[in-house]
């Protein structure tokens, strides 16, 4: 497939370090172009920020100018790694200008004519795209992918939503990189938990609904199921790991459950997507896994881990998932979003 030309909106911050990162070595997708703030724009990109990722700062971008956050000379698809502060209007105009904003910003992603994309979940959400278009009067698009420990759970419930999902309760330990940088601060977090991280349980709760809700012509029926979560960040680099209990209307087997995990595959396996892992959902026999430090990176951090299923004594089943927070849960989610966009030629058109 030839290349495409990319670009990120807010690259000088961790969000937008990671999507540079990742996106080295695309054999679909070359990063020419570099968007920031008013502070940050004019400057060679070595200049404008602080590199924090491991690895040192690529070649190949150090030398980019950095370019103001407005419509003008960037490329027609967009990843967006803006704060939220200022994000709404930034997306926006880049989307009315024609460009394909493909956002990890939260400000989107509950508005009823964007997708909210797990690409394995719920592929046929992007059929919202057109009635965006119509509806706003722009020739370009935006699409968003969910929160870091939404993903983590979604991943983990979508083999399963096939068993009538009803009933959820999850637990999160998310780890400090989810805060971003220099994130919380040291004293607050070492040998601690936090048991609140602002908005987080509410995002969790209404994003899981409308992933895994149903397309319905102009909008997306939110699953009925209830959800509650509660939000804990902990001493973790990398890696947020989320409990899970469940209830199902057909009262599924453990078996049953269970082989739904191991062969859980989806479109992105299907199509051969650069960045899809083989296996979306890994189940860990061990008793004691998954686990952060030795589960997070599988796959370059694109597959959940899921293990731990049993029985559970108030609803029907429980289990552990885990999920790489700044790759799947950030930077690689949105990729592989752009990926599936350009094999359904989307991209294209």
């Amino acid at each position: 497939m030839q290349t495409l030309e990319v670009g990120i909106l807010g690259a000088t911050g961790m969000v937008g370090q990671h999507f540079i990162k990742f996106l080295q070595g695309h054999p679909w997708f070359k990063l020419t172009w570099l968007g920031a703030s008013d502070r940050s724009a004019g400057k060679v990109y070595r200049d404008a920020m602080t590199w924090h990722l491991a690895g040192g700062l690529p070649d190949s971008v150090a030398d980019l100018m950095v370019e103001d956050s407005k419509p003008g000379n960037a490329p027609k698809l967009l990843f967006s790694a803006m704060d939220a502060a200022v994000a709404t209007d930034i997306e926006r105009a880049f989307a009315q200008a024609g460009h394909v904003v493909v956002s990890n910003s939260r400000n989107h992603r509950m508005e009823q004519d964007v997708p909210l994309l797990v690409p394995e979940i719920n592929p046929d959400h992007l059929k919202l795209v057109p009635g965006q278009q119509r509806a706003r009067g722009w020739k370009g698009q935006i699409v968003t992918n969910p929160n870091c420990s939404t993903i983590v759970l979604t991943m983990g419930l979508g083999p399963l939503k096939q068993f009538g999902i009803t009933r959820i309760v999850t637990t999160t330990m998310q780890a400090i990189s989810g805060a971003g940088y220099p994130g919380v601060p040291s004293m607050d977090i070492v040998g601690n938990v936090i048991p609140f991280i602002g908005g987080e349980e509410e995002k969790m709760q209404q994003e899981t609904q409308k992933i895994l809700g149903e397309f319905q012509g102009d909008h997306i029926e939110p699953l009925a199921a209830k959800v509650s979560a509660h939000c804990n960040r902990v001493p973790v680099v990398d890696g947020h790991t989320v409990t899970v209990s469940v209830e199902f209307s057909s009262k599924p087997t453990e078996s049953d459950v269970r082989h739904a995990f191991d062969v859980f595959t989806a479109l992105p396996q299907q199509r051969g997507l650069p960045s899809a892992p083989p296996r979306p959902v890994i189940y860990l026999e061990e008793a004691n896994r998954p686990q952060p430090r030795k589960d997070a990176d599988r796959d370059r951090g694109m597959a959940a881990c899921v293990g731990r299923l049993r029985a559970c004594p108030v609803l029907d089943y429980k289990f552990v998932a885990l999920g790489h927070n700044t790759v799947r849960g950030a930077a690689g989610a949105a990729v592989l979003n752009a990926e599936l966009m350009r094999s359904e030629g989307m991209l294209d058109r």
